[in-house]
């Protein structure tokens, strides 16, 4: 279903829900997801409508559990202000949160490798930690052989992309040594499953913040290692590493995950969102560079 979103959509929604809200400035902010539209409201809100009928289920799947996860995680998370449904045209749910201060983190170009690091393995082990009875699954928290035959494809499809210069063979060894290796010893865990640089805050070098928990569940604790391969300096990937005390069954885990989703992402995104296809190139680099 193709949408039409923007800002006067936005101000009908906004005036017909929430009547109290209508006077504030609506404003498109720039985002590379693609899942979600974002909104600012005034200066102290956002409003995040999806593109898709998935992506309203992971908003309502947010108003859920986000409340009850804020006071077990070290840094901010979204804050769930108010609730919108169908209207104006628009068919799916969405909602208004609170304002989160913070940029986007720039790779190869953090104040701060490896405070943020450290920063990053607080989240994640207090992610990990988190015991909250009846969580949905974590979306690619599976088995990894799960992503094989995606993963495979994607590499298919790089071998047609000789200019973005993807050594495939070598490419497909690390895939395939991923697949070897020992799936997790325990009891699936919960994760955000979607730790881009996009979805990270960050002020003064360090993390602030970490938004958008669409993808968010129980899994394999191996997807909240992107991170170290989308994001993270070699050294700071080895603080990373050091300060959760993973094992090499789930460090190579994680690799790969994070490598599937690149390898799928950047013959899916280089002509459409140039952010994405740029980390996409980022992590590739990375992993076979490892």
């Amino acid at each position: 279903m193709d949408i039409h979103i923007d800002d006067d959509l936005v101000r009908r929604l906004v005036a017909g829900r929430f009547p109290e809200w209508a006077v504030l400035p609506v404003k498109r902010f720039p985002s590379g997801g693609t899942v979600n539209d974002v909104y600012r409201l005034g200066d102290d809100m956002v409003v995040r409508l999806p593109r898709t009928e998935g992506g309203a289920a992971d908003l309502v799947r947010e108003r859920e559990w986000l409340p009850r996860l804020a006071e077990r995680l070290p840094v901010g998370i979204p804050e769930v202000l108010g609730a919108g449904g169908p209207a104006e045209g628009f068919p799916w749910a969405w909602s208004v949160y609170r304002w989160l201060d913070g940029a986007n983190p720039r790779l190869e170009a953090l104040d701060e490798p490896l405070l943020l690091a450290e920063d990053l393995a607080r989240f994640v082990a207090a992610m990990w930690s988190v015991e909250l009875p009846g969580a949905p699954a974590a979306y690619r928290g599976g088995p990894l052989g799960t992503l094989d035959a995606a993963t495979r494809a994607a590499i298919g499809r790089l071998r047609g992309m000789p200019e973005e210069g993807v050594d495939c063979d070598a490419a497909l060894d690390v895939w395939e040594e991923a697949l070897r290796a020992p799936g997790p010893g325990g009891a699936p865990v919960w994760v955000h499953a979607d730790l881009m640089p996009g979805n990270l805050l960050v002020g003064g070098g360090r993390l602030g913040a970490v938004i958008d928990f669409g993808c968010m569940g129980v899994g394999d604790p191996a997807c909240d290692l992107f991170p170290a391969w989308n994001l993270l300096p070699a050294g700071a990937r080895e603080v990373f590493r050091a300060a959760l005390g993973v094992d090499d069954a789930t460090w190579l885990r994680g690799r790969a995950r994070a490598f599937s989703q690149a390898l799928i992402s950047l013959p899916d995104h280089r002509g459409s969102n140039p952010a994405m296809a740029d980390n996409a190139r980022h992590v590739i680099r990375a992993v076979l560079a490892a």
